[in-house]
């Protein structure tokens, strides 16, 4: 006869109501006979190993003379076993910070019956909901809307736009944050039953096993650190004395600067650059790089470049920012610009040359923990730190910091820790968006890297004039760049400036990740009149010139 092993049982009911009722479960569970019991009231839910020997209804009638009920047991996760709990920690897991990994974790967490405390020092929700990507992508909306109505391509169609009050535009961004604050980060807390710790102050670890909160000292048997990132100010004589703005401060001005210089070209920069631009600020970006977005394909850099100066955005590359002076209420930047001296002058300077790991605080070498000359956590491919108790997810590691990529990491690291998954991240098919217009989203292996991988590399690059839904929208600055092995068709990467390429790019991710061919897509449907086309049409481009088709033929 086969062996029959024993197995983790996740079993909701039991009608408890309060600590007390915990503990009468737990003793009844493991009484009759279950190891590892935890029974948790918030989330009316009990979890224990039930030993090959022993059946399920022996623990549920034990269960039902202490009074309570128990309910049908959730089917368990095929693959996963919960790391037994351990009796000298008051807790499974302990989160320390509240953004989009934070959550993710725990609401694994809660999921695999782990007790799980959250610490965090702030404001709940993180970078993405505070200060990131709801409140930039919020205003950088409102942009596109004010700026289409100065100024549109259809003949016959006269708009008016008339003056910006951004006091008010940021107030309707506040109460947005607010709202999604609430409905995506706080109420979730008690939907699942965690317990939370605010406003004791920093975390920070006595020991490899111990942290203190405030007043709270905290014992888990596993952490994980997802503090987050802020902007941080290049050592740049003046600069400080300048006030500069960062992304975070931009997104809170009560009035619209005259002129704004930002340091930096990365998508902060971009997105941030245009939308003050489109609401009437002269805008000027430094960048020190002799190319726009300079790890991106050049053929995407040139389309951004193109449009910004279309829109009448000046762009300084190759530029080396030298000292910055406070004159009255304009900022002077001492620049030099391929080696000729320049002064730039503006009302407002936006610094957006990086981010820093929120780690100082945090006493890692008291716990083992090791970051790099920067604070940037160090993890393996599972997310571990170099103390094995204790995981890292999100931006504090500097991965791609993309709230979706955070909330992935911080579910897989709350995994990891609490059961032997031993999963290893994998972003091999992660897209990318920058919100400028065109919009910029990427997914896979450029060119160059394609090439230093060891692939033989063929690359079709598409116009977006050639693109049947730009042209009747008159938006034809941008392009379709495809990359695949020459040798299999295998599409190893997509790169799209194009008004909406933020919606084409999952369709390419599909392909990168399911190693579709360039066949595959040519063979597809693909919608006439709609941007996602390109993605076809750049497929079709690599063996015919689709400028002597006529419409939809391949």
């Amino acid at each position: 006869m086969p062996m029959v092993s024993s197995q983790h049982v996740s079993l909701p009911g039991a009608g408890m109501t309060c600590t007390h009722c915990e503990e009468a479960v737990t003793e009844a569970v493991h009484e009759a006979g279950g190891r590892d019991a935890s029974a948790d009231f918030r989330r009316g839910q009990t979890v224990f190993t039930l030993p090959a020997e022993l059946s399920l209804g022996d623990i549920q009638a034990a269960i039902r003379h202490t009074g309570y009920e128990p309910g049908a047991p959730d089917q368990p996760q095929p693959g996963i076993r919960p790391t037994p709990r351990s009796t000298a920690a008051d807790y499974d897991l302990a989160i320390i910070g509240s953004g989009a990994a934070s959550f993710a974790a725990a609401i694994k967490a809660q999921g695999l019956g782990a007790r799980t405390i959250m610490i965090e020092r702030g404001t709940i929700g993180g970078t993405c909901v505070n200060i990131g990507c709801i409140p930039s992508k919020t205003l950088i909306r409102a942009s596109e809307v004010y700026g289409a109505a100065k100024q549109h391509p259809f003949a016959g169609i006269e708009t008016h736009a008339g003056t910006v009050d951004l006091g008010t535009a940021v107030g309707q961004k506040n109460d947005l944050v607010a709202s999604l604050r609430a409905a995506k980060y706080a109420n979730l807390i008690d939907e699942y039953g965690w317990e939370m710790v605010t406003g004791e102050g920093d975390a920070r670890f006595i020991d490899g096993e111990t942290l203190t909160a405030g007043s709270r000292t905290i014992r888990a048997a596993r952490y994980l650190i997802a503090t987050g990132v802020r902007p941080v100010l290049p050592p740049l004589p003046g600069l400080a004395e300048a006030e500069p703005l960062t992304s975070t401060t931009a997104l809170d001005l009560k009035q619209l600067p005259r002129s704004l210089v930002v340091i930096g070209a990365g998508y902060i920069a971009l997105e941030l650059g245009q939308l003050f631009h489109r609401l009437g600020t002269q805008v000027t970006l430094v960048q020190r790089g002799s190319q726009l977005l300079g790890d991106y394909e050049p053929e995407i850099g040139e389309a951004v470049r193109a449009m910004l100066e279309q829109d009448g955005v000046t762009v300084l590359t190759g530029t080396h920012v030298q000292r910055v002076e406070r004159s009255g209420e304009l900022r002077c930047l001492h620049v030099r610009v391929d080696g000729v001296e320049r002064v730039l002058e503006a009302e407002q300077v936006l610094v957006a040359t990086g981010r820093q790991p929120n780690t100082e605080a945090l006493n890692l070498s008291a716990a083992g923990i090791e970051t790099d000359q920067c604070g940037v956590i160090i993890v393996d491919a599972q997310l571990r730190t170099t103390n094995h108790r204790v995981f890292a997810a999100g931006d504090v590691t500097l991965a791609p910091q993309y709230v979706y990529v955070a909330a992935y990491q911080g579910g897989l690291a709350a995994e990891n820790a609490l059961t032997d998954a031993n999963k290893e991240v994998d972003l091999t098919a992660l897209p990318g968006v920058i919100f400028t217009d065109p919009q910029v989203a990427t997914v896979g292996l450029t060119e160059a890297q394609a090439r230093a991988a060891g692939f033989e590399v063929t690359t079709s690059v598409l116009p977006l004039s050639s693109v049947p839904r730009a042209q009747v929208n008159y938006e034809e600055t941008g392009v379709f760049k495809l990359v695949a092995d020459n040798t299999t068709g295998r599409v190893l990467g997509a790169h799209i400036a194009a008004g909406n390429a933020s919606d084409v790019i999952y369709a390419a991710t599909l392909a990168v990740k399911h190693h579709l061919t360039v066949t595959d897509l040519v063979e597809s449907f693909a919608p006439y009149l709609t941007l996602a086309e390109g993605l076809k049409l750049a497929a079709v481009s690599f063996n015919r010139d689709v400028a002597t088709l006529s419409c939809c033929a391949t």
